[in-house]
């Protein structure tokens, strides 16, 4: 079952004129919204080693980049103004921004790369620039000034780590507030800069490119391929000229490219399997003392089950990937799985053929699910 779009979103309709195509600014989209983490919540975050932070300084028109963990001292260190600091997968760490992500379910799963949060002291930006992916900035506390542009000039400034837009004429420009929120596609061009201090949202989909596609594809099917074939070429003449690749190793190897075949199943095994790769940074960790299959059975039967915030659970017909693996799955387990990777978890009490416990406690052995709530 999935949670209910934000207040004034049409899902069917913003789908169909909005997404992937044009900017749409929704007014109290989250009525009296309250942000999954507070301001100094979001600073302590950026000090975990286990989440990805990074720290950005405007001085007039330049800007200046490090990477966390950030210690509490560095924040210190700052002026009262013009910083901004983000933070990356904020879904691994927070319930509230696991909900949050869970009001876009409108989007399938395999588009999602994650919760982002920033926060901006006064005058605080990243500076304008032009993102690849699918994007809903929502503000939280305070409040910050967006200008987008629909220019196709998308150089950077040389020679600094962020992608800054070298020149940036504002078509529109809106101040949100707690609560609204604005949605952006691939290619347009946005700035914003905090007019107080504040959070700011964004919940991020990607689509793959075909380079990563093809690429991808082509690592799959070589661990997949065992062509039995070498060149030979006995009987052949004398070289004149031994610098000279032959025809016949040329013809040989474009014989064997094109010996090479796949199927519509291995089409679809490689492309869950890539969609469901949690990034790379990511890691699991199995239960300290885990649960034997019956004990697991009889505490998620009665507290449910959920998949970790980092899992990454997807099913294509009767297939089903987990965490960039295919995962064999029972019949009688298909359809409660499927409920799983739609819901990402399943409240008690749970009733359940045994198949599915099997699987579960599987996943549970490797740190991928849990009883009752994600801790």
């Amino acid at each position: 079952m999935t949670s209910k779009p934000p207040a004034g979103l049409d899902a069917a309709a913003f789908m169909r004129s909005h997404w992937q195509r044009e900017p749409l600014l929704v007014r109290k989209a989250f009525p009296g919204f309250s942000d999954p983490l507070s301001p100094r919540e979001v600073l302590a975050l950026a000090g975990d080693p286990d989440a990805t932070s990074r720290l950005v300084r405007r001085r007039g028109t330049a800007y200046s980049l490090e990477h966390g963990p950030i210690s509490p001292s560095r924040f210190q260190q700052l002026p009262r103004r013009d910083w901004t600091v983000l933070v990356q997968d904020t879904n691994h760490f927070s319930p509230g921004a696991r909900e949050l992500l869970a009001r876009f379910d409108f989007i399938p799963h395999a588009r999602i790369d994650d919760v982002m949060v920033s926060y901006a002291a006064p005058g605080g930006s990243v500076g304008p620039h032009v993102d690849s992916y699918d994007v809903f900035l929502l503000q939280g506390h305070g409040r910050r000034r967006w200008q987008i542009s629909r220019q196709e000039d998308h150089r950077f400034v040389p020679g600094i780590d962020l992608k800054i837009l070298e020149r940036f004429t504002a078509d529109e420009e809106w101040v949100l507030e707690a609560g609204d929120m604005l949605y952006l596609p691939p290619g347009i061009a946005h700035h914003g800069v905090a007019e107080s201090e504040c959070l700011t949202w964004s919940i991020g989909f990607r689509a793959p490119t075909d380079a990563e596609l093809v690429t991808g594809f082509l690592d799959f099917l070589r661990d997949r391929l065992a062509p039995a074939g070498q060149y030979r070429d006995p009987g052949a003449a004398p070289a004149r000229h031994p610098g000279e690749i032959p025809p016949g190793l040329v013809a040989h190897a474009a014989s064997a490219m094109e010996s090479i075949h796949w199927n519509g199943a291995l089409l679809r095994e490689f492309t869950g399997r890539f969609l469901s790769e949690p990034k790379a940074h990511v890691y699991f960790t199995p239960p300290n003392r885990p649960l034997t299959r019956a004990q697991f059975a009889r505490e998620a039967a009665r507290r449910g089950v959920a998949l970790d915030p980092r899992s990454r659970l997807m099913f294509s017909g009767t297939m089903f990937f987990l965490n960039g693996e295919a995962a064999e799955v029972p019949a009688k387990a298909r359809a409660m799985l499927q409920s799983l990777a739609d819901g990402r978890r399943i409240a008690g009490p749970v009733e359940a053929p045994r198949e599915f416990w099997d699987v579960t406690h599987g996943w549970y052995l490797q740190g991928y699910a849990h009883a009752g709530e994600t801790p």
